[in-house]
């Protein structure tokens, strides 16, 4: 990442540009776009954190950058109702309440539900828009755009200011056929295209994925064979929020006889409120509650379940392990994974994969079945995309490095010019004015770990820390010393703890460490911190040498 170099004074009538999350990443999707001392944002979104990240629930955006400009935001818009768009919407309205969303029916349904959860809901300001609707938000004016994706109700906003027009696409696809008959919208923006786009801030997950992305409908045959061959219990996990997947499985439900429950919390909250606000048809008869399990032969229950990606809490890594409360897994029973994986969730995957195997249960997922398709347009359709929408300039979003120059070069060959096809950084700032938009600095967008209840908190610098203890152990030494008298008067007594089992192994580094207190002690030392460094410096070798290992030291050195 670049070094930060503060932007300069914005000027009036430009439009300045700040991705907060969503570049280098999939997740934690945001950007803050400001104009004439007015921001508007577009999504709040978390990023899941990886094997590295050790005790991290959730990463958030840069919001910090917003800390002191909070009172300038005229509204969050939300594109669509997944966790990397709308799960850091609670942590953003903890820092100011009244923020207005705006969002689709279901998008607010599912946001409405996350601030439930975190006590924010009596004090949410809910706008709900739809497709072609436009408003005009201060310095802002809005107009919104029908786009598939493999959540219901998502959108596509265009921004139009006082500097030009920008068009957000948020996560799109161009499914043709797509389940609930919602198509995105070609024709707008043929038509916003004839108005003038001036920059095009266009999905890139599947940048470098050729052609174009499956339709939904090409999954329901292998869909199908699993619910024919599976004679036993049979589990379903995927996203959530993944409402047109779960109403092909609770269709084939029906079709095959099979009651359905759903298990994990986020799964039974979704699917409640789609069913409530009518984008899940579920016919009667068909849900029974978890409790009502054991009152069905296996061959006659459906599981969805939460876990796709092998979150370790998760119900699906808890069947694994064979700790879930309710449900239990075993041989002959199925497992169908009808889910992507988001990478950095490999190995998670893999381990949940593998214990189920371990177990007897039939893993089904995208690597041996066409059980999924993703969400995200290919890049047939992004070429497509952007010949009709013939954009001046480029933003790519949502992706990582490789997504987001693929989708700058097939900007480029769709005739963006190269210096107008911006690959961007979060953090980066991007102005622009008179039709042309160009990088001028960078701000602060790093991540914001939140670790329990703690926002923040957590820096990299203690993940480094937790990395060492978790991987190589920590050793403690303990010692007392007589400044006075130059002598060691207890100890040093020395600890470990995922090192080394037999205690018996420090009883040479004992003596030198004793013997490198006496010399230090001899030659004047008289800081507690000096010696404990010198204390440090004797066991590192030893590790090191000894055992080509390196665990945390704890030295402490008390004087009396």
């Amino acid at each position: 990442m670049s070094a930060l170099q503060t932007p300069p004074r914005l000027k009036a009538d430009t439009l300045r540009i700040i991705p907060l999350g969503g570049l280098g990443a999939i997740g934690r999707n945001m950007t803050a776009f400001e104009i004439n001392g007015k921001i508007l944002l577009v999504d709040c979104g978390v990023l899941f954190p990886e094997d590295s990240q050790p005790g991290v629930d959730l990463i958030l955006p840069g919001l910090d950058y917003l800390d002191d400009r909070l009172d300038d935001v005229v509204a969050l818009v939300l594109t669509h109702g997944h966790e990397d768009h709308i799960g850091g919407v609670p942590f953003l309205l903890r820092r100011r309440q009244d923020i207005a969303l705006y969002g689709s029916k279901l998008t607010l349904a599912f946001v409405d539900g996350k601030l439930r959860e975190h006590r924010l809901r009596d004090t949410a300001m809910y706008h709900e828009v739809v497709e072609a609707d436009r408003i005009q938000l201060d310095e802002f004016g809005l107009e919104f755009f029908a786009v598939n994706h493999s959540i219901p109700d998502a959108l596509a906003v265009a921004i139009k200011t006082a500097a030009g027009t920008v068009l957000h696409t948020g996560d799109f696809k161009m499914d043709q056929l797509p389940l609930d008959g919602r198509i995105t919208d070609l024709r707008g923006f043929a038509r916003l295209s004839l108005e003038g786009v001036d920059l095009l801030m266009a999905d890139s997950t599947n940048a470098d994925v050729p052609g174009f992305t499956a339709p939904e409908r090409d999954v329901e045959p292998a869909l199908e064979r699993v619910f024919a061959r599976s004679k036993r219990k049979l589990v379903v996990a995927c996203f959530a929020s993944h409402v047109h997947r779960v109403q092909q499985v609770m269709d084939l439900a029906v079709q095959y006889q099979r009651k359905v429950v759903y298990v994990g919390r986020s799964m039974v909250r979704n699917m409640t409120t789609a069913q409530e606000l009518g984008f899940l048809k579920v016919p009667g008869g068909t849900l029974i509650e978890l409790g009502q399990i054991d009152d069905y032969r296996d061959d006659q229950v459906l599981i969805i379940s939460t876990g796709s990606q092998g979150e370790p809490l998760s119900a699906l890594s808890r069947m694994a392990n064979r700790e879930h409360p309710n449900v239990q897994v075993g041989k002959g029973d199925t497992v169908l994974l009808a889910s992507s994986l988001i990478p950095g969730n490999e190995n998670a995957v893999y381990r949940v994969i593998n214990g189920l195997t371990r177990i007897g249960v039939n893993v089904v997922h995208k690597g041996n079945a066409f059980v999924h398709t993703s969400g995200h347009a290919s890049a047939g359709e992004l070429l497509y995309t952007y010949n009709v929408v013939q954009p001046a300039n480029a933003l790519p979003i949502h992706g990582e490095a490789r997504h987001l120059v693929a989708n700058a070069e097939l900007a480029k060959a769709t005739g963006v010019p190269a210096e107008r096809a911006i690959v961007a950084e979060d953090g980066d700032v991007i102005d622009m004015h008179g039709g042309i938009a160009k990088r001028v600095g960078r701000v602060d967008a790093s991540y914001i770990f939140v670790d329990g209840s703690s926002v923040g908190d957590v820096t990299e610098s203690s993940l480094t820390d937790r990395r060492i203890l978790g991987e190589e152990g920590f050793i403690s030494v303990i010692a007392a010393v007589d400044l006075r008298a130059n002598s060691v008067v207890s100890g040093p007594d020395i600890s470990a703890r995922g090192f080394l089992e037999d205690p018996n192994v420090f009883d040479t580094l004992t003596e030198e460490v004793r013997a490198a207190l006496v010399q230090a002690l001899e030659e004047g030392v008289d800081d507690t911190h000096q010696l404990q460094q010198a204390v440090r410096r004797v066991v590192g070798r030893w590790v090191s040498k000894k055992y080509r290992s390196r665990p945390m030291i704890v030295p402490v050195v008390i004087s009396i």
